[in-house]
């Protein structure tokens, strides 16, 4: 998913020299001090408040089927539920699904393609709304009628789904999802086994809403929700605030434990500076924008013990339209991705301790990923180290783009212009004439998704939605994720390969049933993407939340990072 959050220039230059090697160790994956007072948080000493955030800016729609932002995913946790859930624990637990609106893991049958899900009775929608059975079907009936941006590339492989990609108002899911009302169950019909559909049941995307739903993206019209938390009011250009579910009753710790503060509000508009301050004083809990330079050193100091960094299985990127000149000559693709400095861009984000310089698209550390950088000097070391401009030009000379011009899109935030004004310097030395245009971080990830927008480069973040290599190389670079005209096309390269997707759907398959032998089927598509280069890989990203000191109970969740709703305010 998009993530939307960067860090600071040269906060490690500045953070570990001030505060020692206190970033060099895991962020503790609690914050709320000793097994005792954990307890008592648990009594309900805790409960209550008003937990307040800030941003820059707003996330775009607040509609969950179509949101792809971790900035709203995090949100998302205490707000809606879906068959299944990522259990909100820390560390590894973080990534096991267990089941949420579902009363159990579902019944499978007929070599994977059938799922059987008995549904909880006596859940309530935020509204009053007691949820049946046929607000599941709806629910996933929506997903393609809003265009969802993974309903390609999650849910495709449900029966009847290619005419619902075909013709999304008409979507009727005939065949695929089934509802028995006397039963209480729901049962999934697959066009062949899935060994992911458990992670792509429990993201957002596949939220249970209420039947009557619109079937379009409501924009900053709240949906009803059954989490222990709802929207009451948002206002981009303002305010989110959210308050308790009146209708919530606790099911499941794992799924959807109830929550310590009241009223959560993120407040939209402050600058970075502001939000600084804002925490310092615990005027603000949590500022989701990373600090400015200038106050950095004071960050790692006097408030060091209020900040968290955490190891990510994320990426910088900058995708290249494969369709549309310059980039729609490989060669002048691969150009850029042997003329960055991957080096100099970490340095803008903030040092070794915070990034390291990367080529290929599968993160280090996941499924699938071998060591593998073509776009280096001495490639055979499968490691980056160094820009070869002599070979970019060759390139560019071979390509015959020189003189093209060419627009680099980028956020309007210090960390992604800084990243796209030294691309845009790459772009110039190679021959190309750059320019930068920097746009609202609000619209940004959507305006570059767009074919209409004809964006030739742009930068942006991806973070997994789920631990599966997939989840960068077929949602990114896959056929399905790519729909040209529409603010929901993922794959942003516009990248299509029908060998490669082939081989993609293939290890899909494969998986289900050899997943070690999936995993090395993923690493020789990640260098097959790779080579292509649609995309120039930059950096892998770190963590950093700075919390004020009155937020306790501070956990990180691999899936979907700050559990805003099981920290306390004081």
């Amino acid at each position: 998913m998009k993530r939307g959050q960067m860090l600071g220039i040269a906060v490690v230059a500045v953070i570990v020299v001030a505060a020692g090697a206190y970033f060099m160790r895991k962020a503790p994956e609690t914050g709320g001090g000793t097994p005792a007072t954990q307890e008592a948080a648990k009594a309900g000493e805790h409960r209550g408040g008003t937990m307040r955030l800030v941003a820059v800016g707003a996330g775009g729609t607040i509609d969950p089927q179509i949101n792809y932002t971790l900035q709203y995913w995090q949100l998302y946790q205490g707000l809606y539920d879906g068959l299944l859930n990522f259990k909100k624990g820390t560390g590894d637990e973080g990534f096991k699904v267990v089941p949420d609106i579902a009363e159990d893991m579902p019944q499978v049958a007929d070599d994977g393609k059938t799922l059987v899900f008995k549904i909880r009775k006596g859940l309530k929608f935020s509204n009053g709304q007691e949820l049946t059975t046929k607000d599941v079907v709806a629910s996933f009936q929506r997903i393609f009628k809003v265009s969802s941006p993974t309903a390609g590339g999650f849910y495709a492989g449900i029966v009847g789904a290619d005419k619902c990609l075909a013709e999304p108002a008409t979507c009727t899911l005939e065949g695929g999802v089934v509802a028995d009302e006397a039963a209480n169950t729901v049962t999934l019909h697959l066009t062949q086994p899935d060994a992911e559909i458990y992670y792509k049941l429990a993201v957002p995307h596949a939220v249970i809403l209420p039947a009557d739903s619109p079937a379009k993206d409501v924009g900053t019209a709240p949906l009803p929700g059954t989490g222990a938390y709802m929207i009451e009011s948002y206002d981009p250009n303002k305010q989110l605030k959210i308050v308790r579910n009146p209708h919530f009753k606790e099911w499941s710790k794992d799924a959807q434990p109830d929550g310590y503060p009241d009223v959560v509000v993120m407040d939209f508009g402050l600058t970075d500076e502001a939000e600084v301050t804002a925490v310092a004083n615990d005027q603000a809990d949590w500022a989701f924008d990373p600090p400015p330079a200038d106050r950095l050193a004071e960050i790692g100091t006097k408030y060091k013990d209020q900040v968290h960094v955490t190891p990510l299985t994320a990426m910088w990127y900058a995708p290249m339209n494969v369709n549309i000149p310059p980039f729609n000559n490989e060669k002048a693709r691969q150009a850029v991705s042997y003329a960055i400095d991957r080096a100099a861009l970490v340095k803008l984000f903030g040092g070794d301790v915070l990034a390291s310089p990367v080529c290929q698209i599968l993160p280090p550390g996941f499924p699938g990923h071998v060591d593998y950088c073509p776009y280096t000097k001495n490639p055979e070391a499968n490691k980056w180290s160094a820009p070869d401009m002599d070979k970019a030009k060759a390139l560019m000379q071979e390509s015959g783009q020189i003189g093209q011009p060419v627009t680099v899109i980028s956020e309007d935030s210090a960390v992604s212009k800084s990243v796209g004004t030294y691309l845009q310097s790459v772009l110039n030395e190679l021959g190309f004439k750059a320019e930068l245009k920097p746009i609202s971080s609000n619209i940004q990830f959507t305006y570059i998704q767009n074919t209409n927008n004809k964006v030739q480069i742009s930068v942006t973040q991806w973070y997994q939605d789920y631990p599966a290599a997939s989840d960068f190389l077929n949602i990114l670079f896959g056929c399905d994720s790519f729909h040209e005209g529409s603010d929901s096309s993922v794959n942003i390269a516009g990248f299509c390969d029908k060998e490669i997707d082939a081989k993609m759907k293939e290890a899909m398959k494969v998986a289900v049933t050899d997943p070690k032998k999936a995993d090395g089927m993923w690493a020789e598509i990640d260098k097959a993407v790779t080579d292509k280069a649609a995309a120039a890989i930059l950096f892998t990203p770190k963590h950093v939340d700075f919390v004020s000191k009155r937020l306790g109970n501070f956990q990180f969740n691999p899936q979907y990072y700050f559990m805003v709703y099981q920290a306390w305010v004081q």
